[in-house]
């Protein structure tokens, strides 16, 4: 099993594209997923080690590299569902920005975060109520079930928009050859919800256009009482490129690596033992030796039992 790793955890630390890659190299990663703050002067020293054959770049986080109109990086900094046409705009001449730079390194995969539907972000709210051990109780429902009503009303339009940005997409994603992938989010504002993407994904029907699933999201949204990750994973396993992998200390604290959080990683094997990128994608604060520990548990927790079995020693 061959995992590779955000530079999202190393790259603000790094005025070299080289010294950003040796390290991950150091890690014993051969492939990356390059971040989304990713900077222009990092891009010089990527393209020579993906030129030398030292790297190998799996997939591409929008936007990447971080356009020079941004103040600050970051996934949702321009989104094709959200409400202003400028930002729209934007939206999609970056990520054509991001299509075009994936396929010069030879990435199959640009991940994009599609965009917040236009309210008031209450998935805090949840999260602070469950921390408190007040999860399920009448108020917390009350909440969940205004959040609802408020986000029902609202996104429609927005889903529209998001279409319209795709259908502008698709060209340069045919031309490239690169798959378009939309990532789960942990919160309920963010667009799509899993029911949302599953009918964008049937009306589009094209390889293109492709599912990323979040583990570490996945398990907040479950936590929220929003989903069951395991049965959601199941119904867009068909659409599926890649995963993020990370663990979650309860409720919402993610991008922690395993064993540290609450994810129960054996259930989730069948999906890891699909021909996708599994991306391993700690936080920026995670210290080397959580990820060396995170990937040998993942290893154990995924790894081919029969096989382990077959190849041990015989005894008696």
């Amino acid at each position: 099993m061959n995992f590779a790793i955000s530079t999202h955890w190393n790259a603000a630390r790094h005025t070299s594209g080289e010294t950003m890659i040796d390290e991950v190299l150091s890690l014993g990663f051969d492939r990356v997923e390059l971040g989304f703050d990713t900077r222009i002067d990092l891009v010089a020293g990527i393209r020579a080690c993906v030129a030398s054959g030292k790297i190998k770049v799996e997939s591409v986080h929008n936007f990447c590299p971080v356009p020079m109109t941004a103040m600050h990086p970051g996934p949702e900094i321009y989104t094709m569902a959200d409400p202003d046409p400028r930002v729209r705009v934007s939206a999609v001449t970056h990520t054509t920005n991001t299509i075009r730079f994936a396929a010069e390194l030879g990435a199959k995969f640009v991940v994009c975060h599609a965009g917040n539907v236009a309210m008031d972000h209450f998935s805090t709210t949840l999260w602070d109520m469950s921390a408190a051990g007040r999860q399920f109780t009448p108020q917390f429902e009350k909440q969940k079930m205004k959040m609802q009503m408020e986000r029902d009303k609202r996104v429609p339009k927005q889903i529209q928009y998001l279409e319209e940005g795709i259908a502008k997409l698709l060209p340069v994603l045919d031309e490239t050859g690169v798959a378009l992938c939309f990532e789960n989010l942990p919160s309920w504002e963010s667009i799509p919800t899993e029911m949302e993407l599953e009918a964008l994904l049937k009306k589009f029907n094209t390889p293109r256009i492709r599912y990323w699933h979040d583990i570490g999201h996945g398990q907040i949204r479950q936590n929220m009482g929003l989903i069951n990750q395991e049965r959601w994973l199941e119904r867009l396993s068909p659409w599926l490129s890649g995963m993020h992998v990370h663990d979650v200390v309860p409720p919402a604290m993610d991008h922690a690596m395993p064993p540290l959080g609450q994810i129960d990683f054996k259930r989730l094997k069948k999906f890891a033992d699909m021909d996708i990128v599994l991306v391993i994608e700690p936080s920026s604060r995670t210290p080397r030796d959580h990820i060396e520990t995170g990937v040998k548990f993942l290893k154990d927790a995924w790894g081919d039992q029969e096989k382990a079995n077959d190849q041990a020693p015989m005894t008696g």
